[in-house]
């Protein structure tokens, strides 16, 4: 179907008419605007990243087939997550009834349509305010007589379950929320006693309990799950259900049979402090080690219209690692793409390894039936280390690789595949050396994993404790004071073009300016930049600006540029990770880069790239993954796109944001190596990888520090073992607190010495335009701030201004 723009908005209208869920669009009186182009990539996207579970062979669905659709969903379509990653103004959004309506494949049953909309009027669904989002839409009261109207009238029904979720607020373990709704129960029950033919969609932003698929059985013939694809998300589900499309997305989570499976189920949510018990044992790492049958559908899985044969054709030792060769052949009667995974077995060891880790993957393009593909995954030698943080190995704060064989895995998921090749290591070895860092500083226990009669078993061994002396590590790396000089008449664009080095610009700016590049203008919506903007850093003062300083507008988000401008609403982060195709995601982000120029936005707040740690976190939908490295590789591949195309990016949260409740207050306490292994691994991915021009903390603390005030994780880990040049904000305000090593510090001060270079808005949150004092109070003075770290904060600031179109 052929979608114009004088249709869309004729659909987006009817659209909101039925429904007042998610009307982002034209909320502030603006014109919709539409990029060219972008209709077609947002839809396709959306489309490759839904996951099929189940299909008996209904789906697509033959041409001219009549659906009947049910759930209020379908209308009343979840097309993001709420909060500032989906607050997007966009042109218009394309529900599953809009699509269907305007499919030349598929027919719709007017008649029930007709009903929910009737219902959906005298019903209106309000979406609740920030923090208190709705969870699920009210399901219209079912009765028997309108089901067999139906059956008798259409060929098969399509039932929508819809979920949502946003900033703020975490999901339930309820009904309506983590599990099906009695109306919902109630739904399937009598569409599956009278249809024959059933597809179940989900369109949620994480996972839910499935435990309902197995009861239904053969009555249901297809599951699907199609996320929340944004303003095109209608329409590219009518292409999967019609055949348009053949779908393609495989898990990026773990779906377990119960809650109380997954290993973070005791240690979340809670008001205090979550103690990270499962260590390096997130997701499909402890299932596959410890817990199999707990598993309905396990991590990479995803069905499609076609069958594919995937056969290994080698395997290379190469400079700093190996490559694996693979040929797929699809084998079946329809075109469709696949995705050829690598998984890595690590010997247990001392250390206690997982049973597998992701360790690569490709996807192919379109292949028509017989059509076959040569694929190439390169796997790194980095990837067999694994990090010691208690010195079980003798090598303590040490990455090494432990002696045994290293068994390479290669297939379809974590479960469908075949032992390819088996790299031996003769003796442990260190293969990098480092130190602890922000190592926990409370008493708790984690899991390990250790062999007994050749099965590992889950036991338990205290996380090792921070021992170095963080005072004496910081004074010994302070940097040295760059004298100034007064205002010599320099430009920033004088550094750009090479004329004077940053620090010699640096050296004429006062103390005040010094200051002011270390904050933004104080609040969202500075009318310093674009309307609509969440804030503007750089050039805040004129004197600034008069030394060519510009201000620098930065917008949320992840699914799409948050501006009072009319911007395209991309799909979920979870959605783009389930394509697990990096070049689309780039491509996507490169054209959101283009639009970036065209609104006004020089940076954006993406992308969010927290582990999926536990399912009920609210924020999931924004974040990719429970695994770090699929992580990382979607979130270079977001970056890359932004940064190749004149935009600039700014990852987030670092790190540990794995929670909404109390997230300003809670505590994650973890071992070190969960830390760089798990929760950190995505973000040194994609920073090598893609180098992010910004960086956003989190609002959590991590091992008792706040995030903008972790000096370990933005100055011993980040710019010293990753080597980043670039500017580390905070999150949207910041908690007052002073330094336990240096008692004099406190807040921005506190901060900068972190070398948090950059406090986001720029003041309170009851906004006073003018500094708190806290940066230079202590300036100069004994176990004060240094001019020198201010100056290191400034010029990383001023080097990530020099890094966007402003």
């Amino acid at each position: 179907m052929r979608i114009t723009n004088k249709l869309r908005a004729a659909l987006t209208k009817l659209s909101n008419g039925l429904s007042q869920a998610q009307t982002g669009t034209n909320k502030a009186g603006v014109h919709p605007t539409i990029t060219p182009g972008m209709p077609e990539l947002l839809r396709a996207a959306a489309a490759e990243g839904a996951v099929l579970l189940e299909n008996d062979g209904m789906l697509p669905f033959a041409p001219g087939t009549k659906l009947s659709l049910f759930g209020t969903t379908c209308s009343a379509w979840f097309y993001v997550g709420y909060g500032s990653g989906g607050d997007v103004n966009h042109p218009y959004q394309i529900s599953l009834i809009d699509a269907v309506r305007g499919c030349d494949k598929l027919e719709l049953n007017e008649a029930l349509a007709g009903e929910y909309a009737r219902w959906l009027q005298k019903n209106p669904i309000s979406e609740g305010v920030w923090g208190h989002w709705i969870l699920h839409n009210p399901e219209m009261p079912l009765k028997k007589s309108t089901v067999e109207k139906a059956q008798r009238s259409s060929d098969a029904a399509v039932v929508t379950i819809g979920r949502s979720s946003g900033e703020d607020r975490d999901c339930k373990y309820e009904k309506g929320s983590y599990f099906l709704t009695d109306a919902e129960v109630e739904m399937l029950d009598l569409v599956t006693a009278h249809f024959d033919k059933t597809v179940v969609l989900l369109n949620v932003g994480s996972v839910i309990d499935m435990r309902w698929v197995k009861r239904y059985g053969k009555k249901l013939n297809a599951v699907l799950y199609v996320w929340q694809g944004g303003m095109e998300s209608g329409n590219a589900v009518c292409d999967l259900l019609c055949g348009n499309a053949s779908p393609s997305g495989r898990l990026t989570d773990t779906v377990a049979e119960n809650y109380s499976d997954y290993p973070s189920a005791k240690q979340f949510g809670g008001k205090k402090y979550n103690y990270y018990e499962e260590d390096i044992f997130v997701g499909y790492r402890y299932f596959e080690t410890f817990h199999k049958n707990a598993v309905l559908y396990p991590f990479g899985y995803g069905l499609s219209y076609t069958s594919f044969d995937i056969t290994h054709t080698g395997t290379a030792a190469v400079q700093g690692g190996f490559t694996l060769s693979a040929r797929v052949v699809n084998t079946g009667a329809a075109g469709g793409k696949e995705t050829v995974q690598v998984y890595l077995e690590k010997p247990c060891g001392k250390l206690g390894n997982p049973k597998m880790v992701l360790a690569g993957f490709a996807k192919t393009e379109t292949l028509l039936p017989k059509e076959q593909a040569e694929i190439q995954i390169a796997v790194s030698m980095y990837q067999l280390a694994s990090y010691d943080d208690c010195g079980d190995t003798g090598h303590m704060g040490a990455y090494v690789l432990e002696e045994g064989e290293y068994k390479f895995y290669l297939g379809k998921n974590v479960r469908e595949n075949q032992h390819v090749f088996s790299y031996y290591q003769n003796e442990t070895v260190v293969w990098q050396q480092l130190g602890q860092a922000a190592a926990p500083q409370a008493d708790f226990d984690v899991f390990h994993a250790t062999q007994k009669n050749g099965e590992t078993i889950l036991c338990k061994k205290k996380a090792a404790k921070r021992a170095d002396d963080l005072a004496a590590k910081i004074t010994n790396r302070l940097p040295k004071d760059i004298p100034q000089t007064g205002d010599l008449g320099y430009k920033l664009q004088d550094v750009k073009d090479g004329k004077i080095t940053i620090e010699q610009f640096v050296a004429q700016l006062s103390t005040t300016e010094l200051e002011a590049i270390t904050r933004g203008d104080y609040e969202m919506n500075s009318p310093l930049g674009t309307p609509g903007n969440a804030g503007v850093f750089g050039g805040v003062l004129q004197s600034l600006r008069g030394k060519g300083i510009p201000a620098v507008t930065t917008t949320d988000g992840p699914s799409g540029i948050r501006l009072r401008a009319s911007c395209s609403l991309l799909p979920i982060g979870t959605l783009l990770a389930c394509t697990y195709n990096a070049p689309l995601v780039e491509k996507l982000y490169g054209a959101v880069a283009a639009e970036m120029k065209d609104k006004g936005s020089d940076v954006l707040l993406a992308p969010g790239m927290n582990i999926h740690r536990n399912p009920l976190c609210g924020r999931n939908f924004e974040y990719f993954s429970e695994d770090p490295y699929l992580t990382g590789k979607i979130a270079a591949a977001a970056v890359r796109g932004i940064q190749r195309c004149g935009g600039s990016a700014c990852p987030k949260h670092f790190a540990c944001n794995n929670q909404e409740f109390r997230r300003n207050t809670c505590d994650s306490r973890l071992s070190e190596r969960a830390l760089r292994e798990i929760y950190l691994k995505g973000f040194e991915i994609c920073i090598k990888e893609a180098a992010p021009k910004n960086i956003m903390t989190s609002y959590n603390k991590i091992n008792g520090v706040w995030g903008h005030y972790n000096y370990d994780l933005c100055t011993t880990i980040l710019r010293g073992e990753w080597g980043y040049t670039g500017n580390v904000m905070t999150d949207w305000w910041m908690k007052k607190g002073a330094s336990p090593e240096f008692p004099a510090l406190r807040d921005q001060a506190y901060r900068v010495r972190a070398q948090v270079d950059l406090l986001m808005p720029g003041g309170e949150r009851i906004t006073r335009r003018k500094p708190d004092g806290t940066l230079l109070k202590t300036c100069g003075a004994p176990g004060g701030i240094t001019l020198g770290e201010i100056q290191r904060s400034a010029i990383n600031v001023l080097e990530a201004v020099l890094n966007t179109k402003a």
